[in-house]
């Protein structure tokens, strides 16, 4: 090693041990001039001039006075949303949609988080449709608030809990009869409030509900956190399986690329009381199971419709928790095959990237 690469090895080692914080951008040396360019997190002038009196003071302990030292400080920019979305307290999230309104989508998230539940898992649910949340009255919450909690030092929500599920939802904030008329970007920032400053703790799962559509939610959504895979639930019926498509190629496209882990549908006939055997495709029949097959996604699984399962969910007890029920034992298989697909994909994908969208697909 030359004897200038030494001088240079020498003087990061030094600063180093002086400050763990401050990153070594360079160091030149010419003649007996050496100019050192640091960066700092704390860019305050006192915080700057406790610095460089303390790496000046052991450089100059550790050479002899010939060299000259010249000290530069820059802010070291930090990426709050990169901080942020690495939600390293939860092991799993799990994105479910279905671009479309009034498929079912909330009803089938409630009873898929309290099934996780039942099979010992510490689940959460965010409630991320802004304008019209209906988890607080899935799980029996109307007019209940989160408490804050102090998290080293910050203030921070605690999410409600019920059925061993944890829950944020707008819903929380606002009464039953008050809508909320917000833009995009507002509806994005309290968003952001209810993912970031929520105490979540350990979770094995987040399951996030999304709002119909494919905007400014679902793009808040894949840039601030890693969604380990999506589920999407429809209707056989044409109408509702246009949307599912488009909510589909969202996920697929190049630069969200989020694995859709399995298909759901909802409504796919009714049953009779008086004659079980018989079946009415109200909306059509195996239009989801076709949908997978175009696709080429897993179809894991369908949900009849169910006057329990609508009565369940609005007095806040969603049907999954009726044990021995047939209820019960759909959405049991439904769970299972999201959890055997969501394994995989753990195991041969990497972690799914925050995504950062500079341009929109669309219509030009």
């Amino acid at each position: 090693m030359s004897k200038e690469l030494f001088i240079k090895e020498k003087i990061k080692n030094l600063i180093n041990e002086v400050n763990t914080t401050i990153e070594i951008v360079n160091i030149n040396k010419f003649s007996n001039d050496v100019t050192i360019d640091l960066l700092i997190e704390n860019f305050t002038h006192k915080s700057k001039a406790e610095a460089k009196n303390n790496i000046t003071e052991v450089l100059s302990k550790n050479f002899d006075s010939s060299l000259n030292f010249k000290i530069n400080f820059k802010p070291k920019v930090i990426d709050k949303e990169d901080s942020n979305n690495k939600l390293n307290n939860i092991k799993n999230i799990i994105a479910i949609s279905s671009a479309k309104g009034g498929v079912g989508k909330s009803t089938v998230t409630a009873n898929i988080a309290v099934t996780l539940s039942k099979m010992g898992f510490k689940v959460g649910i965010l409630d991320a449709d802004i304008y019209g949340p209906s988890m607080h009255i899935m799980f029996d919450l109307v007019g209940r608030k989160p408490l804050a909690v102090d998290v080293d030092g910050k203030s921070k929500m605690k999410p409600l809990e019920s059925y061993g599920v944890k829950i944020l939802s707008i819903g929380f904030f606002t009464s039953m009869d008050q809508a909320v008329i917000w833009r995009g970007p507002m509806a994005t920032k309290a968003l952001n409030q209810l993912i970031f400053d929520a105490d979540w703790k350990e979770l094995d799962f987040l399951l996030i509900d999304l709002p119909p559509g494919t905007g400014d939610i679902h793009l808040s959504i894949v840039q601030k956190l890693s969604v380990n895979g999506s589920i999407v639930v429809s209707t056989p019926q044409i109408v509702a399986m246009a949307d599912a498509r488009k909510g589909i190629s969202m996920y697929k496209q190049e630069n969200i690329n989020i694995p859709v882990l399995g298909l759901i549908e909802n409504m796919s006939y009714f049953n009779p009381p008086e004659d079980n055997e018989k079946k009415y495709y109200i909306f059509g029949k195996d239009g989801v199971k076709n949908l997978s097959e175009d696709f080429q996604i897993p179809f894991i699984g369908e949900v009849p419709i169910v006057q329990g399962l609508r009565e369940s969910g609005d007095i806040g007890r969603p049907g999954a928790l009726q044990e021995d029920s047939d209820l019960s034992k759909i959405f049991d298989d439904i769970t299972k095959n999201m959890i055997i697909n969501l394994t995989e994909r753990n195991t041969k994908l990497p972690p799914t990237e925050i995504v950062k969208i500079k341009t929109m697909a669309g219509c030009s």
